[in-house]
């Protein structure tokens, strides 16, 4: 056939001009609809905690939730003002989250008198998992909010085993039995013995708090972290605050390691007893609690004062730990009353963040004992 009629990529109309305009019917619809209201603003959110008349279906919703929570004897998610606060800690006082069995004063533990409504905010992570028996028990113990007691098939039952299954078992805690290699999976390998209890995030204490509540006992003693960023070094500094009578620990929020499911089991559940607390510059805290009447003494092996002829650890006494490898920032060290070295017998450049920590709170501990 002649020409290049059988052609399909032939243009058979002509090119489209300019779109007409909608003559300002349309100009509505560009306005958008504005901000998107919090949930308990929303009457056919299931948060929402307003005294309108909620929608049908959501009112059924909210019903059917707590007739569950009921059955469960567990506080419901909807419909109760304040439950969705499921942090923990020490924040806000000696509470353990609005999810604990019991508010106010735990039974056996010490710890700052907060006066009623403050609060702490919390982290910003996501639940964590608390691995290992003693961890798991210690915070069972404290009344610590919980989500979910994960357990290994096979485990070996020993008594504080059965402590957590019963604990957890009386608080309502959903009891899980999953694979090991499951368990695995969860924790990336980390060592877990077969036990593994979900926690909302962690809540601190308010800062102001801890020095006020720190100044009520004998002989106040608070550790400050600069810049601590291995979460085991902070557990174990938390550890050894606990064993030689501290009163609190606190650490920047940025850049530093915080109270994580690492932290947590290397504290072998002592941050349940111990308040700690984070601020956002640690040099302005070390000053406001100078100010309080805390001699504030800074760990550095090129300090000018020998830790064994500390006279001012009988005082109330702030011990500032610096990070690994740097040690203590250049602010930070200015700021400190006094630069303190450990003495050692070898050549070694230097200890451990919190093995220096514990090396220190030791030799005040024996110092305040014995007064020599």
């Amino acid at each position: 056939m002649p020409g290049n009629s059988r052609n399909v990529s032939k243009r058979t109309v002509s090119k489209k001009g300019a779109p007409a305009g909608s003559g300002g019917k349309n100009r509505s619809g560009l306005k958008g609809r504005g901000k998107t209201l919090p949930a308990d603003e929303r009457p056919w959110h299931k948060g929402y905690s307003g005294t309108e008349k909620l929608p049908d279906k959501t009112a059924r919703k909210q019903d059917k939730e707590r007739r569950a929570a009921a059955a469960e004897g567990r506080a419901p998610k909807v419909g109760v003002p304040g439950s969705k606060d499921t942090t923990w800690g020490r924040g806000g006082g000696r509470a353990y989250g609005k999810q604990a069995p019991q508010r106010g004063k735990v039974p056996g533990r010490g710890g700052p008198r907060v006066a009623p409504g403050r609060r702490s905010n919390p982290t910003k992570e996501g639940p964590e998992l608390l691995l290992g028996r003693n961890p798991v028990v210690e915070a069972l113990r404290a009344a610590v909010p919980a989500t979910a007691l994960y357990v290994a098939q096979g485990i070996d039952i020993d008594d504080r085993i059965n402590e957590i299954i019963r604990t957890a078992g009386d608080r309502g805690i959903p009891i899980l039995e999953i694979g090991r290699n499951e368990l695995d999976r969860m924790t990336g390998g980390v060592l877990h013995q077969g036990i593994g209890l979900q926690v909302p995030p962690f809540a601190y204490e308010n800062f102001d708090d801890l020095v006020a509540a720190a100044l009520e006992q004998t002989a106040p003693l608070l550790v400050a972290l600069d810049g601590v960023t291995d979460p085991r070094n902070v557990g174990a500094v938390i550890r050894s605050v606990a064993a030689f009578g501290g009163h609190g620990v606190f650490m920047t929020e940025r850049r530093a390691a915080g109270i994580t499911a690492t932290a947590w089991r290397t504290s072998a559940g002592a941050a349940a007893r111990v308040p700690v607390s984070q601020v956002v510059n640690l040099t302005r805290a070390i000053k406001t609690a100078q100010q309080a009447g805390f001699t504030a003494i800074g760990l550095d092996a090129d300090g000018e004062t020998d830790l064994y002829n500390l006279e001012a650890a009988i005082g109330p006494l702030l011990v500032v730990v610096g990070s690994e490898g740097r040690g203590l920032s250049r602010l930070v060290g200015e700021t400190c009353d006094l630069r303190v070295s450990i003495p050692m017998a070898s050549d070694v450049e230097s200890l451990n963040a919190s093995v220096a920590a514990a090396v220190t709170l030791a030799e005040v501990s024996r110092r305040r004992t014995y007064g020599q």
